[in-house]
């Protein structure tokens, strides 16, 4: 009996769960034993997921789960998503039960997010469904890592997703996240080229792992080419979590080097994160080059885009739902 969710295709042994700690096999199928069980929600701007064009300045109603597909050793949510402690599963909650809670909590959207989505996914699915259907919308914050014959069904009712890029070296997926690249590559092409959902790409910046110059301008080149000039960009800071504490914090330097490289390979949306840096949280027209969103950490302190999504300064369309 295999589970064929993600590329890992695990056989649990009768009654046992799969290596992401969710899905266990029970006579003649896998099942997901977690399903509608949360570690709470809160909630957050969308700034914080990271989606600076997707509906800035609007809230968003944030949960997860426990438990991953990946083990990866900076993993910064690692208390939750690497956990198999079900007693942190303190709250039930029907899809019918998280649209009722994001209206009452004026949000406009729903993300899945603080441990891996794509394991919750028959959940994901049923929730996303019923939000399209009340008018709200959904986010997946996801390492991408998802078989190919799941892809469609587990996006099908999702409108924006930000992936977790974590390196662009199959090295580093298999040495700190156990793990492949090429599954990843696969979900970020599918979303840019293959539907409608509004993507942003987040890569962790870890000093010394993947944060050469050549890997940097390898990533940014490959983002363009395949995903878009127009896909933004965020390169975030490393702090010392779960494994790998032995490495230090990335300084800063870093991160303005990263966002220089990629704004030369050609991409219009570039911004840094987990630091203090008001240029890093600015998006600029990609013609005129004014500053049209200006941010003070997640929260938006001067705004110039027209209600057309367009620069109020030249008129040119900027990219996403804004």
């Amino acid at each position: 009996m295999q589970c064929n969710l993600c590329p890992r295709r695990c056989v649990p042994p009768d009654d046992g769960v799969g290596f992401c700690g969710a899905r266990q096999r029970q006579d003649d199928e896998i099942a997901l034993t977690t399903y509608g069980l949360t570690t709470g929600a809160a909630v957050d701007p969308i700034e914080k997921k990271p989606l600076y064009h997707f509906y800035p300045g609007s809230k968003i109603l944030s949960f997860g789960s426990i438990g991953c597909n990946l083990s990866c050793a900076f993993c910064q949510n690692y208390q939750t998503a690497q956990s198999r402690d079900r007693s942190l599963l303190r709250q039930t909650a029907s899809p019918d039960d998280i649209v009722r809670l994001a209206k009452e909590t004026g949000c406009w959207s729903v993300a899945f997010t603080y441990n891996e989505p794509i394991i919750w996914a028959e959940y994901v699915v049923d929730v996303a469904a019923a939000c399209r259907k009340a008018g709200i919308k959904t986010v997946a914050v996801s390492n991408g890592f998802i078989s190919s014959e799941k892809r469609s069904w587990f996006f099908e009712h999702i409108d924006a997703a930000n992936i977790d890029l974590k390196a662009f070296s199959d090295d580093f997926y298999r040495e700190q996240c156990g793990a492949t690249l090429d599954p990843v590559k696969e979900t970020l092409m599918f979303l840019a080229k293959s539907t409608k959902i509004w993507l942003e790409v987040t890569t962790l910046l870890i000093p010394g792992l993947n944060d050469s110059e050549a890997e940097l301008r390898e990533l940014s080149i490959w983002m363009r080419q395949k995903l878009g000039a127009e896909t933004p960009l965020h390169f975030s800071a490393f702090r010392p979590m779960n494994r790998l504490l032995d490495i230090p914090s990335t300084p800063p330097r870093t991160l303005f080097y990263a966002r220089e490289i990629a704004m030369q390979a050609g991409l219009r949306y570039v911004y840094t994160g987990n630091i203090s840096d008001p240029a890093g949280g600015t998006t600029l027209c990609p013609q005129c080059r004014q500053a049209v969103i200006v941010r003070s950490g997640f929260s938006i302190v001067e705004y110039a885009v027209d209600e057309d999504g367009c620069c109020r300064f030249c008129g040119q369309t900027v990219a996403g739902k804004i």
